[in-house]
């Protein structure tokens, strides 16, 4: 069973990729990520944590670019590199995170919602449109601020709140996944709720849960740095709290645009990485979306 069970993942892995390897913005996408995450993970090897210290900052305040500060100073004169290669590594743990829990919870609850009937499947749902009605932007805002400023907490308050439109899709899937005949025929040989849901429904539900959930990475990194800007941030410098110390310290207005360029165009690149990645295994992984434009 093994030997022959490796063997159809090894050939299922090469045929995602072969196919992956012709959506050209998808392979973009990927180069730009995998840039992104090296550079978070390196960065305590080829840096020096002391320089985000205020008091150790040895550049003027808000100097432009030069060979000694390649993307200029803050306010207090600490590198706006350095603070960027730090802040990437909580930005991107807590996107990565935070949609991981969201696409956790939206899977259970819409192969649940999918899977039973009657009045279990109506009260997931209806919970589901409750949270899909509150704007969760507000919900994360209000979470955060009663749970305290921490990473963990953000991670929390955007998790649990954006994952009722993932939980919506992945009901639609399994309700298509349960009407095929092969199911019935499980059922009728005594295969209970458990074996149904793990062994049948989650294999086929997988490929949409994967495409959506680097989607969800997106979107939560973009939902950290708005809630870092609108102050609820984790305690830690993050791509949102430098442009939220931008605003405070008038960074427009001083025309020190390198401080608000740096961290913008990185939220952009890496959201737009993991747009092309998704929609490039969304291509990929959904058989009536083969052959589109690329």
């Amino acid at each position: 069973m093994s030997a022959v069970t490796w063997a159809r993942r090894r050939s299922a892995l090469a045929r995602f990729w072969q196919q992956y390897r012709r959506q050209r913005a998808g392979v973009v996408g990927a180069v730009v990520l995998l840039v992104f995450v090296v550079l978070a993970v390196i960065t305590p090897l080829i840096t020096d944590r002391t320089g985000m210290d205020v008091t150790k900052a040895t550049g003027d305040k808000m100097a432009p670019p030069s060979l000694e500060f390649l993307l200029g100073t803050d306010e207090s004169g600490r590198s706006i590199l350095l603070m960027i290669l730090w802040g990437s590594r909580v930005s991107l743990l807590i996107g990565f995170l935070s949609a991981l829990l969201s696409m956790v919870i939206g899977t259970v609850v819409g192969i649940a919602a999918g899977h039973f009937r009657g009045w279990a499947s109506a009260t997931l749902m209806r919970i589901t449109d409750w949270f899909l009605v509150l704007p969760s932007l507000v919900l994360a805002l209000v979470l955060s601020a009663i749970l305290g400023g921490s990473t963990s907490t953000i991670i929390l308050a955007i998790g649990i709140t954006s994952w009722a439109s993932t939980a919506r899709l992945i009901r639609a899937q399994t309700l298509a996944v349960e009407a095929r005949p092969y199911i019935e025929r499980s059922k009728a040989l005594g295969a209970g709720h458990w074996h149904v849901m793990t062994r049948h429904v989650l294999p086929n539900v997988a490929p949409l849960v994967l495409a959506n959930t680097t989607l969800q990475v997106a979107s939560a990194i973009v939902a950290e740095s708005t809630l870092a800007f609108l102050g609820a941030d984790s305690g830690q410098a993050s791509w949102g709290q430098l442009l939220r110390g931008s605003y405070d310290w008038g960074a427009a207005t001083a025309g020190a645009w390198w401080y608000i360029l740096a961290p913008g165009l990185c939220i952009v690149a890496v959201v737009l990485a993991f747009t092309l990645c998704g929609r490039a295994m969304e291509a990929v992984l959904n058989p009536r979306l083969r052959g589109v434009s690329r």
